[in-house]
């Protein structure tokens, strides 16, 4: 949740921490403090296709922190969420329905399982006291739903047409690259939504259901943000 936090304060203009300082480095000390203070399990967040090489700065600081946990005496629990809905259908991660302007990466057909925080936040803590939870667990929401449906669903429910971009992946790959070192947080949402695009969900929210976590759908989330909207309008 704080990698999540962390790059939205810097595509809104904030400097500092980089994604290095702050989910790698950071991340790193606080496994060596944990280790040093006895702790006997540490549970981690990264997300489903972290291995797939697109090349971002957060991919390379959610792999070093994987690679650190395996090496370490700890028990560890990586959970691989799904992208969140409060972040990658919000403003900040250019679906912004308010303005009625999105913009996709890709074709944008790809299914995925959109998961709400609040739902992954449960389930670490879940995760972080039962007796002995898997070392791995990939997950994400109950309702697979491509953007161009998200688009799609957002239109009926807020009545009113939304002005739809979609940025080429080969253009996505170039940006990326370009912005490696000079926004490595801009990078890192390009990489998220490029990964988005090519990588369709094989997963689904059986981790959330098997601890009584009864997930949001993508719908329900994208028909109250639609739903504000049309009410302000």
């Amino acid at each position: 949740m704080a990698t999540a936090t962390m790059i939205a304060r810097r595509l809104a203009g904030a400097t500092r921490p980089t994604i290095h300082e702050a989910d790698e480095q950071g991340m790193a000390s606080l496994i060596a403090a944990a280790e040093s203070a006895g702790v006997r399990r540490f549970v981690y967040l990264s997300f489903p296709g972290v291995e797939k090489a697109i090349g971002t700065p957060l991919e390379r600081a959610k792999l070093a922190t994987e690679e650190r946990l395996r090496g370490s005496a700890m028990q560890r629990v990586i959970i691989r969420s799904d992208a969140f809905q409060e972040i990658h259908f919000g403003a900040a991660a250019r679906f912004d329905v308010a303005a009625g302007k999105i913009t996709i990466i890709g074709r944008g057909d790809s299914k995925r399982r959109w998961v709400s925080t609040g739902d992954i936040a449960a389930l670490v803590a879940s995760v972080a006291v039962e007796p002995d939870p898997p070392s791995l667990i990939t997950v994400g929401g109950p309702e697979a739903m491509t953007k161009n449906e998200a688009v799609a669903f957002v239109e009926e429910v807020a009545g009113r047409r939304m002005k739809v971009q979609h940025m080429p992946r080969p253009i996505a790959r170039m940006a990326i690259r370009l912005l490696n070192k000079r926004n490595d947080a801009l990078a890192s949402a390009f990489g998220a939504g490029l990964l988005q695009d090519i990588r369709p969900a094989d997963w689904d929210d059986a981790a959330l259901r098997e601890r009584g976590i009864t997930p949001r759908t993508a719908s329900d989330f994208l028909r109250q943000q639609a739903e504000s909207t049309a009410s302000r309008g």
